[in-house]
């Protein structure tokens, strides 16, 4: 169980890895003048493993099976029974903890077809698959390509057709006062302090994970090593110091990766943060972490990987210290992984790229290094440090209730953006509730978890600190009625709007207001009534969004500009349902890539990226019905400033 949980949690990592294990030959051996046996051979590296079509537990099973297709079956040839493959090893998997079939070091698969259609001289398939070594998993496809007489086969491309093309030109404005677009209002005020704010958050992370059990010990052992250890004592704080710098670029370098996400494509962390599956598996995981700190197993990283980093901490010198840090890193996993998975999804849930995550994971990695450089600076603190014991336990059982509680925000991402009707607000407040009075109880130590010690007398500080869970609780409980009380502005962002309810709602807007979900449609009406256009770029979940629409939009004074003077359209561009499809179109990107437009979202985010150039949530602009800009855009800020620049787009219509 915990090998499958450090699977996933790896799972958004190694999907961006270069590195394919796997590689795909193919060839064509002709049965007779119509039937050819389609050969694919794969050649695994070593120590990896690729996984058969078929497994002991089918559909069970924890891994992806291998699975082929091929374009135009059924039409210009016949597939004759399924494709074969050699005898798969099956045994137990010590990484999954089951039985999995597999292949290693190389494979041959063999498909037999009959052409119907004497013309066809080449066939195409694809393949997707699964591969893992000890510590990693890919998941991945590949094209294959069989001629049938010895030409180059034609794997085709995507189309950007006459129908695409008109499609693509319907959705570009003919903007007036373009020169506007430059003046965007908010957004670095905002950056700056989502940036710093995911500092401090980062970092109150990090001296959170320094009150587990997996940290905490380590302080005094560590810091006596580099001051007593060295016949230098300058010597020995510049080497604590050095120890501490090393982890902060440990933690950094995490982030490296999603850098060149970023930089490949901007729109693709929002996409991985709205997709609703891997919202589905951070959901799981998150829960998995949960009952890890509850103490009902350990969640532990490759017990190799710290024995590697171990021995080689003992070379000596900058390289020593450096492997020593990463030893720290590995070893310490049990406690650090799940805050570390809170703030890589919460970064990945927030507009601002892959450079909230470094920063966030700097903020991480300065809080777990600054013990070790203070200490070793002034080393009669020590004294100072409360002894280890029982109250670290507690630390990481309340983490667990917290990881358990974000768990669901997670499913509610997925649940607002396939609308299925799952977790309503109040059913979300509800668990919430649920959760912070079995939080209580066990501060209380009216219950009790596997590796709690004695029951003691309840000190001060924690009865002190379950009354403050008792009354965040009681903060919650309006939130279960349909009132002006049900808000929760502090939790903005965090359980699903308003208006998606079990109560009756008048509408399906933030806040009960008249909304369009569709440009063309509030266009219209706009122009009807002769008034200009809010245009609200948003997504179900997008966390700003939501706290402008319950912390900005609810004042009096701006709902009531809302309501009357603007005709506000919201686009969703995380919304997963697909458009008709004579809707759908390819789009050919500024970069050459061709984009396919499947869901209304996609039509809304490139709806975005043509006329403003941007893919940032929440995006405003005001324009009037003859795509006149009344002002630059504004993105997520203060109510005073949204008020402001609401009253100056409405004058300059009015003029």
């Amino acid at each position: 169980m915990r090998n499958l949980l450090v699977a996933l949690f790896l799972l958004v990592t190694t999907l961006i890895q270069a590195q394919n294990p796997v590689k795909w030959d193919t060839s064509v051996e002709k049965v007779s003048d119509s039937e050819y046996e389609l050969v694919i051979k794969a050649t695994i590296e070593e120590h990896w493993h690729l996984y058969a079509q078929n497994q002991p537990l089918g559909e069970e099973a924890s891994i992806i099976p291998t699975t082929f297709s091929f374009k135009d079956a059924g039409g210009n040839y016949e597939l004759i029974e399924d494709v074969e493959e050699e005898e798969p090893i099956t045994e137990l998997d010590q990484i999954f903890g089951e039985k999995l079939s597999y292949f290693a070091e190389e494979v041959t698969f063999k498909q037999r077809v009959k052409i119907t259609n004497p013309t066809v001289n080449s066939i195409v398939g694809s393949v997707e698959y699964q591969a893992c070594d000890d510590q990693r998993c890919i998941f991945n496809d590949a094209d294959l390509g069989f001629s049938l007489d010895g030409s180059k086969v034609d794997f085709g491309t995507k189309e950007v057709d006459s129908k695409s093309i008109n499609l693509a030109e319907d959705l570009a404005l003919p903007l007036k006062n373009t020169d506007l677009l430059k003046d965007v209002h908010g957004s670095d005020v905002s950056k700056e302090r989502d940036l710093s704010s995911l500092f401090i958050l980062g970092f109150l992370g990090g001296l959170i994970a320094l009150l587990t059990p997996c940290v905490f010990p380590m302080i005094p052992l560590t810091v006596s090593f580099f001051t007593k250890q060295t016949s230098n004592k300058k010597k020995g704080i510049s080497n604590a110091i050095l120890y501490g710098v090393f982890i902060i670029g440990i933690y950094m370098a995490l982030s490296v990766p999603f850098h060149f996400l970023d930089s490949i494509a901007p729109e693709i962390l929002n996409n991985i943060s709205t997709n609703v599956w891997l919202n589905v598996i951070f959901f799981v995981i998150f829960v998995f972490f949960a009952f890890s700190f509850f103490g009902y197993y350990e969640l532990t990283l490759p017990s190799s990987w710290g024995n590697k980093m171990d021995s080689a901490s003992s070379s000596g010198g900058i390289i020593g210290i450096f492997f020593m840090a990463l030893t720290l890193a590995i070893v310490s996993f049990s406690c650090t992984g799940p805050i570390l998975g809170s703030l890589l999804a919460g970064s990945l849930s927030n507009d601002g790229g892959a450079m909230q995550l470094t920063v966030g994971m700097t903020g991480f990695g300065a809080a777990l290094a600054l013990p070790f450089a203070l200490f070793a600076l002034f080393p009669n603190m020590l004294k100072s440090l409360p002894k280890s014991g029982g109250w670290m336990t507690t630390t990481k059982v309340i983490l667990g209730f917290l990881e358990l509680a974000l768990a669901f925000k997670f499913l509610s991402n997925a649940d607002l953006v396939e609308h299925w009707g799952i977790l309503k607000r109040e059913i979300f407040i509800g668990i919430w509730i649920v959760i912070g009075i079995l939080m209580a109880l066990y501060v209380f130590g009216i219950i009790r978890f596997p590796h709690d010690g004695p029951k003691k007398k309840l000190s001060f500080y924690r009865g002190a600190f379950g009354v403050a869970i008792i009354g965040f609780v009681v903060y919650l409980i309006p939130g279960l009625q349909k009132s002006n009380e049900s808000n929760l502005k502090l939790l903005s962002g965090f359980p699903p709007p308003v208006f998606y309810s079990i109560y009756p709602q008048e509408s399906d807007c933030p806040l009960g207001l008249t909304c369009f979900k569709d440009f063309e449609e509030g266009l219209e009406y706009a122009r009807k009534n002769n008034k200009p256009i809010l245009l609200d770029f948003t997504g179900w979940a997008c966390v700003n969004c939501r706290k402008m629409e319950e912390n900005v939009w609810s004042e009096p004074e701006i709902f009531s500009i809302l309501n009357e003077e603007y005709v506000l359209i919201s686009l969703y561009v995380d919304d997963r349902k697909d458009l008709p499809e004579d809707l759908q179109f390819n789009y050919k990107m500024d970069n050459g890539r061709v984009k396919s437009i499947k869901t209304i979202g996609d039509k809304w985010a490139t709806f975005q990226a043509i006329n403003f150039k941007t893919a940032s949530q929440p995006y405003y602009i005001l324009m009037s019905p003859d795509f006149e800009l009344l002002n630059g855009p504004q993105q997520y800020t203060e109510a005073i400033a949204y008020y402001e620049w609401l009253k100056s787009g409405l004058e300059n219509f009015k003029n």
